[in-house]
């Protein structure tokens, strides 16, 4: 789930920090570039672990800042296809449910990886919402109704192009995506298996 990924990055170092400790104000930049930032095929960048090397320090002509090559290694969440990982309901709908580990917001179940057989009703509590219900052989019914932490397993992880144009109403861009399933026994609010 969490990984430690080395990087080498060129960091313009602005003036006003060089009056800080260097790997004080590198680490400062670095956060701020990277933390809570997707990397493409990388995962969520969560921290900086640590730096391993700072060379350089070149002031370019017509600049004031000083320019380093920073090693160093971050702390990357990449959950991996088949792992089983605990999140928390945030919507349902009919395109299925939409989940959160409170650091990361776009995990998403479709109806074809719900438990078999499932449908889906109006939310009692929620008029905007459904609420999806496993019939399991028939007859007990077990809804999805946000209560409990629900475990699911990783389908894929993808990490869709940036669009050119969105429109107004239209979700806001996830630069990674996971995609789960509750298709399996285990699987589901927690309170189904105690």
């Amino acid at each position: 789930m969490f990984y430690l990924s080395e990087i080498e990055h060129t960091l313009r170092l602005p003036p006003h920090l060089l009056s800080l400790p260097l790997n004080e104000s590198i680490r400062g930049e670095l956060e701020g570039l990277f933390v809570d930032k997707v990397i493409a095929n990388l995962g969520l960048c969560v921290s900086v672990y640590d730096i391993r090397s700072i060379d350089g320090g070149f002031i370019y002509a017509g600049e004031g800042a000083s320019t380093y090559t920073v090693k160093f290694r971050l702390i990357v969440f990449r959950p991996f296809v088949g792992e089983v990982i605990v999140a928390k309901l945030k919507e349902s709908n009919t395109e299925g449910l939409r989940l959160s580990l409170g650091f990361f917001n776009d995990i998403y179940v479709p109806p074809p990886l719900m438990p078999s057989p499932s449908r889906s009703e109006p939310d009692p509590e929620n008029k905007n919402q459904v609420r999806w219900i496993w019939q399991f052989e028939g007859q007990d019914e077990y809804p999805i109704d946000g209560v409990d932490e629900i475990r699911f397993q990783v389908h894929s992880v993808s990490y869709p192009s940036v669009p050119l144009e969105q429109e107004k109403d239209s979700k806001p861009f996830a630069p990674m995506v996971i995609k789960g399933s509750l298709d399996a026994d285990g699987l589901g609010p927690i309170s189904w298996w105690i």
